[in-house]
């Protein structure tokens, strides 16, 4: 599976772009960019990956997601007559610290976009009004957009039920200059975390010595090479449980371990409960 990290591309004079896309069954590129994303599926379903969480999604699912999360939407094949779409609005890379939200009224706004940091989903009824308000905005413009943008942030306020996705990447800013280096290493572990994980072959891809690498990568994403690849096969373990009826003695060497007790400790870390 291929990582990328992309530039999205809001035009001057917006503080934010909302568009309708069709969703490509053939592209299967996890990515991330620094841009806050809203994400509503409106047809199609599939596979959801967001840092190390896996799942499922269907229409009408409702995903906030912070800047520079890795995440990818998994098209299934579908009927030609049902294309998987979605309406996705991104936000210009430094909103958060603009004038944009920089009034008492947006308190909880702001305090909501930096919870997502490890990705949102929205869930319930109440979710129906965001995903209206949203399809009212792709046919507007201007102020009349902007004075729907805050219906949205209104009405995301008032839904209590919500998932967090994903475990928060608490990147620090020094992760932008090596960011190429870094999506090389995430791109080997996801291409490779069934088959298993070399930590010589990883240092190669950023041309360092074991030892070297894995200073490297504590220092650059604030937690340790082998904690970023127990989390994604956690993460892995976690989908196969909720979607199949596989036993956990499977699922424990299918994610890449090869030790049923390691790999019921460190669900039980991770999750914060037992497989």
């Amino acid at each position: 599976m291929e990582f990328v990290y992309e530039k999205i591309f809001v035009p001057n004079k917006h503080s934010f772009i909302t568009r309708q896309l069709k969703m490509d069954p053939n592209s299967e590129k996890i990515h991330s960019h620094k841009n806050f994303e809203l994400n509503l599926i409106t047809s199609g379903s599939g596979r959801r990956i967001i840092g190390n969480h896996i799942s499922s999604y269907t229409p009408g699912d409702l995903v906030l997601l912070g800047p520079n999360i890795s995440h990818c939407w998994e098209v299934l094949e579908t009927e030609h007559d049902h294309e998987p779409e979605c309406i996705v609005t991104h936000f210009y890379e430094n909103i958060i610290s603009s004038d944009f939200f920089n009034i008492p009224e947006l308190e909880e706004v702001v305090e909501l976009l930096k919870l997502s940091d490890s990705g949102i989903l929205f869930k319930g009824p109440k979710t129906e009004k965001v995903a209206a308000t949203l399809r009212k905005m792709v046919e507007l413009k201007g102020l009349e957009r902007y004075i729907e943008l805050l219906k949205v942030f209104n009405h995301l306020l008032r839904i209590e039920d919500r998932e967090f996705l994903a475990l928060p990447s608490a990147m620090p800013n020094s992760y932008d200059k090596d960011r190429d280096q870094i999506d090389k290493i995430y791109e080997y572990v996801f291409q490779n975390i069934q088959e298993g994980i070399n930590l010589k072959e990883a240092s190669k891809l950023v041309y360092m010595e074991p030892s070297s690498f894995c200073r490297y990568f504590k220092k650059k994403t604030n937690q340790t090479f082998m904690e970023y690849v127990k989390s994604v096969r956690i993460g892995i373990a976690a989908k196969l449980l909720a979607e199949t009826d596989k036993p956990i003695t499977h699922i424990c060497y299918e994610c890449g371990y090869n030790n049923l007790a390691n790999f019921n400790y460190y669900f039980k870390v991770i999750m914060k409960k037992t497989p």
